[in-house]
């Protein structure tokens, strides 16, 4: 188990990529019988392996919500997209004129309860979380830290991204202000200069590879004709989307490190080295992994069509005419259609836990330390907040974490 050193913790995480996907793969097997609705098992299986693999100063984290309670949550949230539903159904009668005003406005609402469906998320994660038997929770409105997020998005709008470090601040301040670990409150000593200089020289870099883009666009033809300009073209724009990927990536584990660092409990303080490169060859093993997924299920598909229209594929070749009147049965185009899209996504949400999910914990967990664990000696435990059912609307929105 992870020891003290000079009076600093490591934090460590041993949880088995190879044990974790056995895992998946058995609660996703479940997904297609149960119409999808077995996600909230999954979803609290993975967090259990996740925090049970994970110890801080040797104490292990320790997860204590339940399948049901996400059910509950999502159900409770399916009464307020109702409305939003017939109000989409209401809009695609309408004129265009009306259609395009309800959908934007529609946006608009949605973009501000992702804020809130974030805040609400975190407070039952943290709620359910226990560390040395004693409880995590997060106080403060879940509203007005929807408020503050939508405001800030959009004056970082309006200044094309360059208010994002101040936004970035105000939120991760909100946050950890409202945080307790049993008595104990969080802290946070962060502010915009902590992201200024890696989020400018960032935002230098975008903006030089955006006007790479547009000379290669104005060079190929492809400006003013996108859609009439050879298609081969388009594998010019590889090399400034794959810069532009890596950006991005580097500054995000800086901004990870740096904010995360700046995160106080009472007397103890967490540090936290996040490695860009680790970062970007995760994503890397993420585009293998999920190229090699998808050509096993182009030849699983393939052997499925010469069993179901075995005629077509008598002899040295293929009858395309036989193949076309197999598949234009009612029930094989309908089997495929459904099949093929649960397998589709299905693969992309399996192996996209297993690396990128996977591969960001244990980077995360296994970059940090904390000084200073003996202060929190003395933390008292408090009750749990049974008010929370359920993440509600993070579920309906799909923004939940972890």
């Amino acid at each position: 188990m992870a020891g003290e050193i000079s009076g600093t913790s490591a934090i460590r995480f041993w949880g088995r990529r190879s044990a974790f996907a056995l895992i998946l793969l058995r609660y996703y097997v479940l997904l297609v019988p149960t119409i999808g609705l077995y996600r909230f098992w999954l979803t609290t299986a993975r967090r259990r392996f996740y925090w049970g693999h994970t110890d801080i100063g040797g104490d292990t984290l320790e997860y204590t919500g339940g399948a049901g309670q996400l059910l509950v949550g999502f159900l409770m949230a399916l009464v307020v997209f109702v409305p939003v539903y017939g109000l989409f159904f209401y809009l695609s009668t309408q004129s265009a004129s009306v259609a395009i005003i309800g959908y934007g406005a529609a946006a608009v609402l949605l973009w501000f309860l992702f804020g809130y469906a974030r805040y609400r998320a975190r407070d039952f994660r943290l709620s359910r979380t226990l560390w040395r038997g004693i409880r995590f929770d997060q106080a403060g409105s879940a509203w007005v830290y929807a408020l503050r997020r939508f405001l800030w998005s959009i004056l970082t709008l309006v200044t094309l991204g360059l208010a994002y470090p101040f936004m970035a601040a105000d939120l991760w301040t909100y946050r950890y202000a409202n945080s307790w670990y049993g008595d104990r409150k969080f802290g946070f000593t962060g502010s915009w200069k902590h992201l200024a200089l890696p989020f400018y020289l960032a935002w230098a870099a975008m903006a030089a590879i955006v006007v790479w883009a547009i000379v290669i666009a104005e060079q190929t033809g492809l400006l003013e004709n996108p859609l009439e300009g050879d298609p081969a073209g388009y594998f010019n724009f590889l090399l400034p989307l794959l810069a532009g990927f890596t950006v991005v990536t580097f500054y995000r584990a800086a901004e990870i490190s740096r904010m995360f660092s700046a995160v106080r409990l009472g007397d103890a303080t967490l540090t936290l080295r996040f490695s860009g490169l680790r970062l970007f060859w995760q994503y890397v093993l993420f585009a293998i992994a999920l190229v090699a997924a998808y050509i096993v299920l182009a030849l699983g598909g393939f052997v499925v069509l010469t069993i179901l229209a075995s005629e077509a594929f008598a002899g040295y070749g293929v009858d395309f005419d036989l193949l076309l009147r197999a598949m234009q049965s009612s029930t094989i185009t309908l089997l495929a259609i459904i099949f093929g899209y649960l397998l589709l996504f299905g693969a992309f949400t399996y192996v996209h836990e297993l690396f990128l999910g996977y591969g960001f914990w244990h980077l995360l967990a296994n970059s940090a330390s904390i000084a200073g664990l003996d202060t929190l000696l003395d933390v008292r435990a408090r009750a749990e907040d049974k008010a929370l059912a359920g993440e509600g609307l993070a579920d309906a929105l799909n923004v939940g974490g972890y």
